[in-house]
Formats: structure tokens, C-alpha cells, sequence
């Protein structure tokens, strides 16, 4: 009877210290999360800056008829840019609400950041295996995004 009272409590101990273990390494990832939502907010407050900055920069010292060349291509990638930080930034809410990783969210967040790839891209540059490596990553992405958004149906 001793001997079986005395295996309960060894049970009954490696189970708090599980459960504790567990709990910190819980409250780490916590803060770990919030510590990367507090960058991430940075980061983005950061891009907006540099965003208004090169656009009130291309509409004063732009001369007229200009302006649609390669500096259009420039705003749009950086408010593309803005808007994959925002989707990274709701990611980690997600993870943060949820403690989940919600991979439709971050399927979604590939296919903008492919696609802001591909809008600011010179093509004088770039290389035609990279323009179908580019076509494989959006089909592939985009079939998984289908994947995903059918699973949850």
C-alpha cells in the first residue's frame, strides 16, 4: 500500500512539473509573439514613412509626364510592401489570439509577396527561367490557397 501510494505521488509530481514546464513555455511563446507584433508594428510604421517620403519626393521633383514610368512601379511596391507587413502583422495576431498558425493567412501573404514581385520586376533584367520560376511559385501557392480555402468549406 505504501509502495502504491508513494508511485501516485511520483505520478501526481512529474505531472505538475509537465504542466509547469508546459505553462513557460507557453507564457515564453506569449511574449515572444508580442514582442514580434511590437517589431512588426515598427517595421510597418517605418515603410508608411518611406512611402510618403518617396511619394511627396516623385510628385514635387517628378517632372510632368514622368511620373508613370518607374516611379509608379516603385509606390506600388512599397504599398504592397506596407500591405504584406500588415497580413505578417495580422499572422502573428492570429497565432497570438488562436496559438494557432493559420496557413490560409500565410498562403495568402506568399501570393501578395509574389505577386508585388512580379509588378515591380524589370523585365529588361530578369531572366526567363527566374519569370517561370516566378509562374511556378503563384501557380503552386495559388493551388494550395484553393486547397486550404476548399478543405475549410
Amino acid at each position: 500500500m505504501a509502495n502504491r501510494a508513494k508511485r501516485l505521488a511520483n505520478q501526481l509530481s512529474n505531472q505538475f512539473k509537465n504542466e509547469t514546464f508546459l505553462l513557460r513555455l507557453h507564457q515564453f511563446e506569449g511574449s515572444i509573439s508580442k514582442v514580434l507584433s511590437l517589431a512588426m508594428v515598427v517595421v510597418i510604421l517605418a515603410i508608411v514613412f518611406d512611402l510618403i517620403v518617396v511619394l511627396v519626393e516623385a510628385i514635387f521633383t517628378t517632372a510632368p509626364g514622368a511620373f508613370l514610368g518607374q516611379t509608379v512601379v516603385d509606390i506600388f511596391g512599397l504599398f504592397l510592401t506596407v500591405l504584406i507587413a500588415l497580413e505578417i502583422l495580422e499572422n502573428i495576431t492570429a497565432y497570438i489570439q488562436k496559438h494557432v498558425v493559420q496557413v490560409e493567412l500565410v498562403i495568402a501573404t506568399a501570393l501578395t509577396a509574389v505577386g508585388r514581385k512580379f509588378i515591380i520586376l524589370d523585365l529588361t533584367v530578369v531572366s526567363g527561367t527566374t519569370l517561370i520560376g516566378l509562374a511556378i511559385a503563384i501557380f503552386a501557392l495559388a493551388f494550395s490557397y484553393w486547397i486550404v480555402r476548399s478543405s475549410h468549406r
